[in-house]
């Protein structure tokens, strides 16, 4: 057992398997719905990034690679400040919503290089420009720029072309649980001499201004090189740092001079580094303070080109003289070793030492995006932020309905910039990958959002905080069971209480679904925007003029899916407890219904042999909108195969399936099961076999879902015939749109109009892998379709997989497809291994799109590595036996 696995152990008998010190800092507070006080909900302009740096955080903090304790008490990151830019670079800057052509998008360049679950050992990577940072030219350009066109990137500016740049990293190696060293590298990529101003920043969270905390914690000068931090609930902390330039004090405290005119009763405001540093104003009060909310040590460096300069830092509980002994550096080289043995164990054998690199940057990426997350909803709604008055807009506001919500725990974020807040279906497809490297944690954030200060009573899972009523796919149980199975395989044993939690909690929210989603109780169901964005013509939530009815042919595959996967949840657990043999077979039937529904109503067209969702009219015809995209394909997710012994294991529930086929069958009703020839399994699916191979013949075909990295979003098909339909006077078309969507809906960043999008290729390649392992080779198709080669489905899979891997792999010039016309800046020295898990990919060149951290799915890819490098060996062989034949 490695180091690292020794300490998981040890945070498997915690009530919540977290470290107390990790990556919870956000890369982006300013412009969430958290901090917006204002009377409309305008989050972006309530509080944009050019006053994020003297305005005073409220529900948590951000910085650069930076870390905070679980309760975000006390924080630590880095500023920097290249003698040019007009404010210290303190957080990443990015675009709001108003800015960018395409919506909201971070512009910088930083890397998350190493992490391990407990944090004991991790790297971070910035990239800090020599000359002026181009933030005018970054908005103004974006600004300009039209829908059709790409968005302006920080390497389009200019900026990195002649390597005028530092490379930051940031190293961090646990001594203990609250004993921390800091390592910050500082790389000269020019030349030519260049300066740097590095103020590394320990800082409290302000609690104060609410009196969330009964006394003002404190930082206080113990000498020249060292700080004692002070906090009621959080103890004392010794903050040691090498002999600075000098060191400054102040508060975290707006400074309302800048927000609204008013006078400030004192220098020591939140932005008080920046004036100083910058402007030289009040640098003599801030250099002779003693104590304060911020503080930073300051060093002025002058680099010679290539040259590295190393600063070390120390937060701890210890109180020492000699902080840093001599053979510091051993605690780094101990610490990056054993994260090196952590993930030789847990990562495949036998694969290159690129593939090797994708896993550990995707896991480490998973990782570092923990974040510290705070709202009381009810708390924000009826109080004010000391600069805009309490108002009743919120009362009818964003959110109302959730005024039961109070988050207050460490959750794996989508991306810390673009998502700095939880999102429900996000969270499911994290657990997958979290499952391999930390499984008490991916259990913990299941249950987590499903506990009773985030569940309404009602049984509906928070969406994201824009709109926590909006509807997302149920996937919960899904997530559920590949976890559990995740852990069965490393350990050998099952969390069946797990499981159970789980189950009890789900059944709440299934009935939900069923209450509020299937108005007509005839198991169709809506769900409206279904976190697809404008896949389809129209925002499928707004409600649809007079009597119509939207019926959604991916809400009822959802639906089936979470059937069926409650009811292998069930199964699982009847092994041990009988007593959920007959929730099993209530889930099976009410599988069966749903099955029905979208099988025997006007879902299936049987002249395009595709599922399309479809509008009804009370007492009128139904209208078919006829758009093939990955609506139509979700029903490929329901499918599972139940083995014999497990049907010898139940003979209740195989007694009632089978009277229940029966009955079905004699009344020539829709029956969703096939049984293997051998009778040693049962295939219960949402497609039939023959509904199956059309809907391949489709996901197989290049000029349509197919590219080259992987399944589009929507078909090619629909680039040269556009999909249109009037409704209600109303004109709606919908055309294929290989990178970002060139439509307004959704705050301009909509993306689901071509591009390939990772969890649903996991999900296809896992359902299709699935068929595969039940037919056999007594069925093959044709891959890619006109190519004349036929593989079984298993196969089918793993090419699937690879086209998906291809997008992150190096070619032959040693390029990745995901960097597109970027790809110069990364093969250059020093940058060939680096790294970004976009959020999206372009439809036909591969290039990430979108948020470009959003390691919380894309990470999916590690998970993917695995299974098909696992089965390579074995996959070569079936792959030489059909090419024989053939």
């Amino acid at each position: 057992m490695t180091a690292e696995l020794q300490r998981l152990s040890v945070n498997k008998k915690k009530p919540i398997p977290l470290e107390q010190w990790g990556p919870y800092l956000s890369e982006r507070q300013w412009g969430t719905v958290r901090e917006d006080y204002s009377a409309y909900g305008d989050a972006w302009g309530y509080l944009p990034f050019n006053q994020s740096h003297f305005r005073a955080y409220h529900w948590g903090e951000d910085g650069l690679g930076g870390i905070s304790d679980y309760f975000q008490n006390l924080c630590f990151a880095v500023s920097l400040w290249n003698g040019k830019d007009h404010i210290l670079k303190e957080r990443l800057f990015g675009l709001g919503n108003y800015d960018g052509n395409h919506g909201e998008d971070v512009k910088e360049l930083y890397y998350y290089l190493d992490n391990i679950p407990t944090h004991y050992y991790m790297e971070y990577l910035y990239k800090y420009p020599q000359k002026e940072f181009p933030y005018d030219d970054l908005i103004n350009t974006n600004r300009h720029r039209s829908k059709r066109e790409p968005e302006y990137e920080i390497l389009d500016t200019g900026i990195f072309d002649n390597d005028e740049y530092f490379d930051v990293k940031i190293t961090y190696a646990k001594q203990g649980p609250q004993d921390i060293y800091i390592k910050i590298d500082i790389t000269n990529r020019n030349k030519k001499p260049a300066r740097l101003t590095v103020l590394p920043t320990l800082w409290f969270h302000n609690k104060w201004h609410d009196k969330s905390v009964d006394k003002k914690p404190s930082i206080t000068l113990r000498d020249k090189t060292a700080v004692r931090a002070q906090h009621d609930r959080l103890g004392t902390y010794y903050f040691y740092f090498q002999n600075p330039e000098f060191s400054l004090f102040t508060e975290n405290e707006t400074n309302f001079n800048k927000v609204d005119g008013r006078h400030n009763n004192s220098p020591y405001v939140k932005d008080a580094f920046h004036d100083a540093i910058i402007r030289d104003i009040n640098l003599d009060y801030l250099r002779n303070r003693k104590s304060g909310t911020k503080f930073s040590p300051v060093y002025k460096l002058e680099l010679e080109g290539g040259e590295t300069q190393t600063i070390y830092c120390r937060l701890t509980t210890n109180n020492e003289d000699r902080p840093f002994a001599a053979g510091v550096e051993k605690i780094f080289a101990k610490r990056k070793a054993e994260a090196d043995d952590f993930y030789r164990v847990i990562l495949p054998t036998g694969i290159s030492d690129d593939l090797r690199n994708i896993q550990r940057k995707a896991l480490s990426g998973l990782l570092w995006s923990k974040q510290y997350y705070h709202f009381d909803v009810e708390k924000w709604m009826t109080t004010s932020d000391g600069i805009s008055p309490k108002n009743n807009g919120k009362q009818q506001g964003r959110n109302n309905e959730w005024k039961h919500l109070k988050n207050q725990d460490i959750i794996s974020m989508p991306d810390k910039w673009e998502y700095p807040w939880y999102a429900a279906w996000d969270l499911a497809f994290h657990c997958i990958s979290l499952a391999m490297v930390d499984t008490m944690f991916a259990k913990h954030q299941l249950l987590l959002i499903m506990r009773e200060w985030y569940m309404k009573p009602d049984g509906q899972l928070p969406a994201y905080e824009w709109n926590f009523s909006d509807v997302n796919p149920p996937v919960q149980a899904w997530a559920a069971l590949e976890v559990y199975r995740i852990e069965k395989e490393i350990s050998g044993n099952g969390d069946i209480i797990f499981l159970k939690r789980v189950f009890q909690k789900l059944l709440i929210n299934f009935t939900w679904w069923i209450n509020r989603k299937d108005s007509k109780g005839n198991n169709i169901f809506e769900g409206g925007f279904l976190g697809l964005d404008n896949i389809g013509v129209f925002d499928r939530s707004f409600r649809l003029p007079g009597q119509m009815k939207l019926q959604q042919a991916d809400g009822t595959s959802w639906m089936g899916m979470y059937a069926l996967n409650m009811m292998d949840m069930a199964l699982e657990i009847a092994k041990q407890d009988i007593s959920f043999e007959d929730t099993a077979t209530k889930f099976f039937e009410h599988f069966v219904l749903i099955a029905e529904a979208l099988n025997s109503n006007n879902m299936w067209s049987e002249t395009d042999k595709f599922y399309y969702d479809s509008l009804s009219v009370e007492g009128g015809e139904t209208l078919r909108l006829r758009i093939q995209s990955i609506v139509g394909l979700t029903s490929l997710f329901a499918v599972s195969i139940m083995n014999k012994e497990t049907l010898a294991a139940l003979p209740d529930f195989t007694k009632r399936i089978a009277w229940y086929e029966n009955y079905r069958k004699k009344n020539k009703l829709f029956w969703p099961n096939e049984e293997r020839s051998s009778g040693d399994g049962l295939l219960v699916s949402l497609v039939q076999k023959e509904r199956l191979i059309h809907l391949l013949k489709r996901l197989l075909n290049e000029e349509e879902f197919l590219s080259d990295g992987g399944i589009r979003a929507l078909s090619k098909y629909h680039k040269e015939h556009p999909y249109s339909v009037n409704i209600d006077g109303t004109h709606y078309t919908i055309q294929y749109d290989p990178g970002d969507s060139t439509s307004n809906l959704f705050g301009g960043n909509s993306n689901w109009r071509g591009p390939v999008w990772m969890p649903i290729n996991y999900l296809i390649i896992r359902s299709i892998k699935k068929y595969g392992e039940f037919y056999g080779d007594s069925l093959t198709v044709e891959y890619p379709v006109g190519s004349g080669k036929h593989l079984n489905l298993v196969q089918v899979a793993a090419e699937l997989t690879k086209r998906i891997i291809n997008l992150m792999a190096k070619d032959k010039a040693g390029e990745r497809k995901l960097f597109g016309e970027y790809n110069w800046f990364y093969k250059k020295k020093g940058n060939e291994d680096l790294l970004m898990f976009y959020e999206y990919f372009h439809g036909d060149t591969g290039r990430g799109l979108g948020a470009s951290h959003q390691t919380g799915w894309t990470a999916l890819v590690a998970d993917l590595i695995g299974w098909r490098e696992v089965k390579e060996e074995e996959w070569k062989k079936e792959w030489i036996r059909q090419h024989a034949v053939q």
